[in-house]
């Protein structure tokens, strides 16, 4: 009886660990990729809705490529002036498509899509999981790229020219390795050159800059059981901020926490069961209407059949 117990747990353990399936489909033979955008329901039990307090749903997508099997793992996510959204994946890919607004200004669809594979600095492909799992994203205004990376914790900056990429400055600290530099963004505050990191289990916040060594800011407020998944300035010297949560009983949960320049809250937005939600984490900030900003959220489906790649659109009324 006691070895009975023990293999169910065991079995009980093991499923809680991973109860997806590994997406697969066509190898991609080339960068250009077909993507089908399905419009998805911030409330699925009121398809209605779009009041969250103050911010309004602006639309929604999830995302799946017909031509490749590379579309999966998005972490982090960036949008350009001229419409065009960048993303990194776990497995060293760059995501780039153009987003599609309706009339009303709703988010409806992307086209123009591809994937290539992110360079290491020797000129080749980043090599396996351990090289290329990708998490934060960050655009310098002379529009190099920033990319943190997890397992081997380090920044990336890949010159606006193209090119191979440079090791730039990383907080000295001693990550988990599946829990380092999630979040990522530039620092308009501190300079031009500089850039914001931050630790997934920590929530420390550090900022950096090409000549300057990273300086801890100190550690952001959440509860415990969240990790700090995405950073992004606002453009009054405020500071927005992801959080995300999961457990077998109440799935995933995320909290989008947006700080003034003196660190005192504004407001948040919470998703979690009924509403849509996965495993968030990218956030970018736009510029909205009437002065409000627009909050565009994206999520990393594990490369699982059970999980989605989404993008949700918030408008925020200060």
């Amino acid at each position: 009886m006691r070895w009975v117990l023990i293999a169910a747990l065991a079995l009980l353990a093991a499923g809680c660990a991973d109860r997806s399936v590994r997406a697969t489909g066509p190898v991609q033979a080339g960068p250009w990729v077909t993507v089908a955008a399905e419009p998805v329901a911030a409330d699925p039990t009121r398809p209605e809705r779009t009041d969250f307090g103050r911010f309004r749903y602006a639309g929604g997508l999830a995302l799946t490529a017909t031509d490749s099997n590379r579309l999966h793992g998005l972490s982090d996510i960036r949008v350009l002036p001229d419409n065009r959204i960048l993303g990194v994946t776990d497995e060293g890919d760059l995501f780039e498509a153009r987003l599609r607004l309706g009339a009303d200004g709703r988010l409806v669809g992307v086209d123009r899509a591809r994937i290539t594979a992110l360079q290491g600095p020797d000129g080749g492909p980043l090599g396996g999981k351990l090289e290329a799992d990708a998490e934060g994203l960050a655009v310098l205004p002379d529009g190099s790229r920033l990319v943190s990376f997890e397992q081997r914790h380090r920044i990336l900056l890949y010159p606006p020219g193209g090119g191979p990429p440079r090791p730039v400055n990383s907080p000295e600290a001693a990550f988990p390795p599946n829990g380092g530099l999630e979040a990522l963004s530039n620092d308009p505050a501190r300079g031009p050159d500089a850039w914001l990191a931050g630790g997934e289990e920590s929530g420390e916040l550090w900022t950096c800059a090409l000549r300057t060594p990273c300086r801890s800011l100190g550690t952001l407020p959440k509860p415990f059981e969240f990790g700090l998944v995405a950073v992004t300035p606002l453009p009054d010297g405020g500071l927005a901020y992801l959080i995300r949560a999961w457990d077998p009983l109440r799935g995933s949960r995320i909290a989008l926490i947006l700080r003034n320049a003196a660190g005192a809250e504004m407001d948040r937005l919470e998703l979690g069961r009924p509403l849509t939600t996965d495993n968030f984490e990218g956030v970018e900030v736009l510029p909205g209407n009437e002065g409000g900003l627009r909050f565009l959220l994206a999520s990393d489906d594990n490369f699982s059949t059970e999980q989605r790649t989404l993008l949700l659109a918030f408008d925020w009324t200060p």
